[in-house]
C-alpha cells in the first residue's frame, strides 16, 4: 500500500481506489480529503479531528464512514456512518483490515483529565498510536511515531521505539517544530541518538512511500 502523509498527525493509506483516512485534523492538507473511502480518527483533539469537515465529508459522500472512539462519535453526530470501536475490536473498513489498541491518552498533566485515544493497526503493516505511546503487542511492520507533543519527551520515545521493535517508523506529529527541533528529535531518535531497531524517517507532506 501507499502511505501519504498529508501534514502533522494525518496519513493516507491506500491501495488502488480505497484511500483510508487517518485522523485529518485542523490542521491537515485539504488535499487528504480527496477520493476519501473511510476515516479514522484516535481521538477528539483538534490537531486529530476537525469535526466541522468530516461533517461537510460525511454530507459529500453518503458511502463514507467513519470508525472512531464514543467521543468523537457523539460530536459527529452521524448515526449509522460512524462507528465507535475501542481496545481490542477488530474490524474492516475501506477493505482494510483493523485492528484498535489502547484507550487513553498520554499523560500531560496530572491536572489535565485524560481522554480517550484508539490507535489503529492497519492490515497488520501500519500501526498509529494517536497521541499515545501503545505497543500493540504484535509486530508492527511500521510505527507511525509521534514526533513531538505538550506531552512527550525524547526519551520517551527511543524506549518506546525499542519496545515496539519495528523495523521502520515514519515520523507524524511534527506541524509544531520548526527545522532545528525537527533535526534536533529526528536525531536523537536516529543516527545521532543512543540507539533503537528501528529506523526513523520524516517525509514531507504531500510524499508517499510504500509500505
Amino acid at each position: 500500500m501507499q502511505l501519504t502523509k498529508h501534514g502533522h498527525a494525518c496519513v493516507v493509506l491506500s491501495d488502488g481506489d480505497r484511500r483510508l483516512v487517518l485522523d485529518p485534523g485542523s490542521l491537515t492538507e485539504e488535499s487528504a480529503w480527496a477520493g476519501a473511502t473511510a476515516v479514522l480518527i484516535t481521538h477528539e483533539h483538534v490537531d486529530h479531528l476537525d469535526v466541522s469537515r468530516t461533517k461537510q465529508a460525511l454530507a459529500d459522500d453518503p458511502a463514507l464512514e467513519v470508525w472512531t472512539n464514543r467521543s468523537v462519535a457523539e460530536q459527529l453526530d452521524a448515526g449509522d456512518r460512524v462507528h465507535v470501536v475501542g481496545h481490542g475490536d477488530a474490524f474492516t473498513a475501506a477493505g482494510f483490515d483493523v485492528q484498535a489498541h489502547g484507550e487513553f491518552h498520554a499523560v500531560i498533566h496530572p491536572d489535565i483529565p485524560r481522554i480517550a485515544n484508539v490507535g489503529f493497526l492497519v492490515d497488520g503493516q501500519v500501526f498509529h498510536p494517536g497521541d499515545a505511546l501503545t505497543d500493540p503487542g504484535v509486530a508492527v511492520p511500521t510505527l507511525l511515531l509521534p514526533l513531538h507533543a505538550p506531552w512527550s519527551k525524547t526519551g520517551e520515545l527511543i524506549d518506546y521505539l525499542r519496545q515496539v521493535a519495528a523495523p521502520q517508523a515514519y515520523a507524524v506529529h511534527d506541524g509544531l517544530l520548526n527545522d532545528t527541533g525537527l533535526g534536533a528529535i529526528t536525531g536523537m531518535v536516529g543516527e545521532r541518538g543512543p540507539g533503537t531497531p528501528t529506523t526513523v524517517t520524516r517525509i514531507a507532506p504531500g510524499e508517499s512511500v510504500t509500505v
